[in-house]
């Protein structure tokens, strides 16, 4: 007698520095990456209030804001996070084949035993593949206090022709008028192309900052389960 074997489906674990579900986000990723099971994990998930009140950031620290499972948002420091993510992310490996960090923070290099995709590198590398050296690269950035970590990132891989000019508008307290507002202001300042540097941005806010700025945009979702899909091979089933 013969017969088919299914083959397991690849699963990819997806790390947010907040807590999990993330229905903002993984309704999102799943059709980009076709055939593939995501499982979540969260830095904050179970904790309390008061708990993740202590992650606030500390002096000199980065500043990095999150989703809530109830939908409020955070703002957390990447010293906090660090003491908790490769815990994280080492429990998670032990049931997927992959990882990606849902965060476009600076963080250090992390321990990995699996595939590790870090958005915080790959967004400006993405960037970098069509900007070219010159011009200008508008960034959109959640908070106003993470406009030099933000100028940093880009400066290191883009040309050193290119100027990066800054602008914030949380994709989670803020709203659409504050968004277009943002995205109207990189273009005045010459921008040429615009990165959503945050894993937070949805496709509707994309489709928002273009229309606002006539521009072409980078979202930093989108472009990281990009990658992954086909690092790992995701095909439609």
């Amino acid at each position: 007698m013969t017969g088919t074997r299914t083959a397991a489906r690849t699963r990819l674990g997806v790390v947010t520095i907040g807590q999990t579900p993330r229905v903002d986000l993984t309704p999102e990723l799943a059709p980009l990456l076709p055939g593939i099971t995501l499982v979540e994990r969260g830095v904050l998930d179970g904790r309390t209030d008061e708990e993740i009140a202590s992650f606030a950031p500390e002096p000199g620290d980065h500043a990095l804001t999150t989703r809530l499972r109830d939908g409020r948002a955070a703002i957390i420091g990447e010293a906090s996070v660090l003491r908790r993510l490769p815990a994280v992310v080492a429990e998670l490996e032990r049931d997927v084949d992959a990882v990606l960090l849902a965060c476009t923070g600076p963080f250090p290099a992390l321990a990995h035993t699996k595939p590790l995709f870090v958005p915080d590198r790959i967004i400006a590398h993405a960037v970098a593949a069509f900007a070219g050296d010159g011009g200008t690269v508008g960034v959109l950035a959640p908070l106003a206090e993470q406009a030099d970590d933000t100028t940093t990132k880009f400066s290191r891989v883009l040309g050193a022709g290119t100027r990066i000019t800054v602008a914030a508008s949380s994709p989670y307290t803020g709203d659409e008028a504050a968004l277009r507002t943002a995205a109207s202001r990189l273009a005045d300042d010459g921008a040429e192309v615009i990165a959503l540097d945050c894993f937070g941005y949805t496709a509707a806010m994309r489709d928002a900052v273009a229309d606002a700025s006539g521009l072409p945009v980078v979202v930093a979702r989108s472009v990281a389960a990009r990658l992954a899909a086909e690092v790992l091979g995701a095909r439609p089933r």
